[in-house]
């Protein structure tokens, strides 16, 4: 049983002796028993908890970012009017900070035999899938002056997406794919390597494209066009060991490695190439294969979405062999990972031969913004200490990008709001070279 605000005040009226208020209801029953009478039959007529139903609706996934609403249906099977207050816990990362208690909180007046339906509106601050917790119903009598209270499991799962914030850049880098297949008003075909067709010679071509024979069988000088050829293979591994728990801002250098991913499987499906994923550190977290071209982009949001950074080491030779077999042909294996010297010559250097060997390799790395700026900073004496570090930490990274190149990798190297167009920049160099 319950005591409730009510009882509380007139307590502190000196309507009830202060003997109310001790924990044995036998003493209180003793010291005023009619009001202690009110409140045992206030409590007893207090509809019953426990035989409470619920069902569950709404949305069960969204954005990260965004809202979303999950309905509550309760039903009161008693004779009793219900009159209660309902909590419906979630994981606190569910709401922004503060506004928990408002959105979680709910009061229900449901007659005998009705139903009612509540909605929590949920903004979850973290990506991944977050779980109903425990339904809290504290059920008052008539008076106000005793209550029930009784806890419900009613499982709900709403899986958080990641944001894709890079959606932005497509347009560009859709039009500048359009430029590479001929397809606007400005030509301007690449280094490909499938045939697309004939045109007048224009000063300016390479006299390598011209077509001699067709030239002899008509008055103009005819030169070949090419474009980019499609159907090409894309892995994209990302690599979920522990440098990838590092946080660059207020987010994980993971989550910066998933938005420029979905950059590139956007364009590349467009593109008409395939894409799969591969999320890897001691063992395979994550694997996409097979997918359809319009297909393929939700499910690797959804795959994604559950990942979370393990704080091992990653097994680069696991992720090797697992890379191969998973692109059997030709491809090329865009790795996501960091540019940290150890990792790198401990790692994937010994492993890039099996890899280069038969793929073009591309390995994506996000910058921290914060050692530029370090390296930039004078004034004080601490502040040229620190421009030395940041400078020498840039150098190394330098180092390390320039030991990856020597073995014929492509690397990007990019901040978190620039990796993302920078990515999709290196597919499209790669595609007008003919190098897919």
């Amino acid at each position: 049983m319950a005591l409730t605000g009510r009882t509380a005040l007139l307590a502190a009226l000196g309507s009830l002796p202060v003997g109310i208020l001790a924990p044995s209801w036998t003493g209180m029953l003793a010291v005023n028993a009619p009001l202690s009478l009110a409140i045992l039959c206030d409590y007893a007529l207090a509809a019953p908890v426990r035989t409470l139903q619920f069902t569950r609706s709404g949305d069960t996934t969204v954005r990260l970012g965004d809202g979303t609403e999950v309905q509550l249906t309760v039903t009161n099977p008693s004779r009793r009017r219900l009159r209660a207050h309902l909590r419906d816990a979630w994981p606190p990362s569910s709401w922004l900070t503060g506004t928990e208690q408002a959105a979680s909180r709910h009061t229900l007046d449901i007659p005998a035999g009705e139903r009612r339906r509540v909605t929590t509106l949920l903004r979850p601050t973290r990506r991944g899938d977050r779980r109903a917790e425990q339904v809290t119903v504290r059920s008052y009598g008539p008076l106000g002056l005793a209550a029930r209270q009784g806890n419900h499991h009613v499982p709900w799962t709403v899986r958080v997406l990641p944001p894709f914030t890079s959606r932005k850049h497509l347009p560009s880098r859709l039009a500048r794919l359009r430029e590479l297949d001929g397809r606007t008003s400005v030509l301007t075909r690449g280094g490909g390597t499938e045939f697309d067709s004939l045109r007048a010679y224009v000063p300016g071509d390479d006299t390598r494209s011209i077509d001699w024979r067709a030239t002899a069988r008509q008055s103009a000088v005819a030169v070949r066009t090419w474009r980019p050829e499609r159907d090409r293979h894309i892995l994209i591994v990302l690599d979920t060991g522990r440098t990838s728990a590092g946080r660059v801002g207020d987010v994980p250098r993971l989550d910066a490695a998933m938005d420029a991913a979905l950059l590139l499987t956007a364009l590349a499906t467009r593109a008409g190439d395939r894409v799969d994923l591969l999320a890897h550190d001691r063992r395979t977290r994550a694997q996409l294969q097979g997918r359809a071209a319009g297909e393929v982009l939700s499910a690797m949001v959804t795959a994604m979405a559950p990942l979370e950074p393990e704080l091992v080491e990653t097994d680069v030779r696991g992720l090797s062999a697992t890379a191969l077999a998973s692109a059997p042909r030709r491809s090329l294996i865009v790795l996501l990972t960091s540019l940290d010297a150890a990792p790198v010559q401990e790692g994937l250097l010994p492993a890039l031969p099996r890899l280069t060997q038969r793929h073009t390799v591309l390995v994506a790395a996000v910058a921290d913004p914060h050692i530029e700026e370090m390296a930039g900073a004078r004034g004080t004496v601490d502040a040229v200490y620190e421009a030395a570090a940041a400078t020498q930490a840039q150098a190394q990274r330098r180092r390390t990008a320039e030991q990856l190149q020597r073995h014929g990798v492509v690397v990007v190297d990019a901040t978190p709001d620039n990796l993302a167009p920078a990515l999709a920049d290196a597919y499209l160099a790669l595609k007008a070279a003919g190098r897919l």
